[in-house]
């Protein structure tokens, strides 16, 4: 990212925190700073509100933004939260699936929701990599990064590469001879421009050299669908979408983003370990709006971190083989701007789509 100074110790922020000076950062680091601040603070705030201001919240059922259709990684890992975050929080939880634009649809509805706890965010990577492309697109964005705040990461799967399992492939490199042999004729279907599912294989194909067609759909599980029906020829997506129809013989899984093999899929080989230095996760994470108070943001926490251990939802992960990687607040934030920065230069590379 373009770097750019700012200063650090607006009134806001100082009556946040109440001792920061004014320094001279970096746009990354400046973000980084606010995500943390916010993070401290609602931790501060959550351990010195009274009791009853804890018990006051939630008084009402809350609203699980899912920015996809269902089927896809966003709501497989979504519905499961929001049932445990239910007995956590003692109120019900309940997701709402708003997809479009490569989940910028349900992640601008969200960045513009009153900052009150009663409307959170299931987001996965894309939410990095939307505002970005926003840029290169030319187009207004549908929100921007500071205006949500983190509260927890609950999974981070890496892609993987699948075909249908009667197509010509057996290996990574048969699909990429194949790719290499006829540019632009095997077809994948992603979540959207730029979303999750695009940039992966637009990564793999800057990597390898070849050329592929995009054909994106609303959502993971459309296209999955897509892949099943044979309108397309693969698809980048994350283990838990797809992990079924392997074991049901109906797709197979030629190679993982990740940075070793996956222990559900132990016989597929890395990108890195077949000479393509790519890696790519899909991470799924709650977010709030950033205006929510302290103490909202603490309870939260509280409640994400007892979703993590939670018997149903650790069973629900494990019926579709993904880890549970958790992280709180703080170790999100900076988890996040990490992957902000990496993705953002991705975007850049792959420019503005015709």
């Amino acid at each position: 990212m373009r770097a750019r100074t700012a200063m650090i110790g607006a009134p806001s922020l100082r009556a946040a925190s109440g001792r920061f000076r004014a320094v001279r950062l970096t746009r990354t680091q400046e973000r980084c700073a606010r995500l943390l601040l916010v993070a401290a603070t609602a931790a501060g705030l959550g351990a010195a509100a009274p009791a009853i201001a804890q018990d006051a919240y939630p008084s009402k059922p809350i609203a699980l933004v899912v920015p996809f259709p269902p089927g896809g990684v966003a709501d497989i890992v979504g519905r499961p939260v929001a049932d445990a975050m239910s007995r956590a929080l003692d109120a019900p939880v309940v997701v709402e699936n708003k997809p479009g634009a490569g989940g910028g649809i349900g992640m601008g509805y969200v960045a513009k929701a009153k900052p009150d706890g009663y409307t959170l965010l299931l987001a996965l990577s894309s939410i990095v990599i939307l505002p970005e492309a926003d840029k290169v697109i030319g187009r207004a964005p549908m929100y921007q990064l500071d205006q949500f705040v983190p509260v927890a990461r609950f999974t981070a799967d890496p892609t993987v590469l699948a075909v249908r399992a009667e197509s010509p492939w057996k290996t990574l490199q048969e699909f990429l001879a194949d790719a290499r042999a006829h540019p632009g004729r095997i077809s994948y279907g992603s979540s959207g421009n730029y979303g999750t599912m695009h940039m992966p294989m637009e990564m793999l194909a800057a990597g390898a050299g070849v050329k592929l067609l995009h054909v994106p759909y609303t959502g993971a599980g459309p296209a999955v669908v897509a892949l099943l029906g044979g309108n397309v020829d693969a698809l980048a997506t994350g283990p838990s979408t797809v992990i079924q129809h392997v074991k049901a013989g109906k797709l197979r899984v030629l190679a993982s983003w990740g940075e070793q093999r996956l222990a559900s899929l132990p016989e597929v080989p890395t990108l890195t370990e077949s000479g393509i230095p790519v890696v790519f996760f899909q991470w799924a994470a709650l977010f709030a709006p950033a205006a929510t108070p302290g103490p909202i943001l603490a309870r939260l926490r509280e409640a994400a971190k007892a979703t993590a251990s939670d018997p149903r939802f650790v069973a629900a992960m494990a019926a579709v083989e993904t880890p549970i990687q958790y992280l709180d607040a703080p170790e999100l934030a900076r988890f996040w701007e990490a992957d902000a920065e990496k993705l953002g230069e991705a975007v850049r590379r792959v420019g503005k789509l015709e």
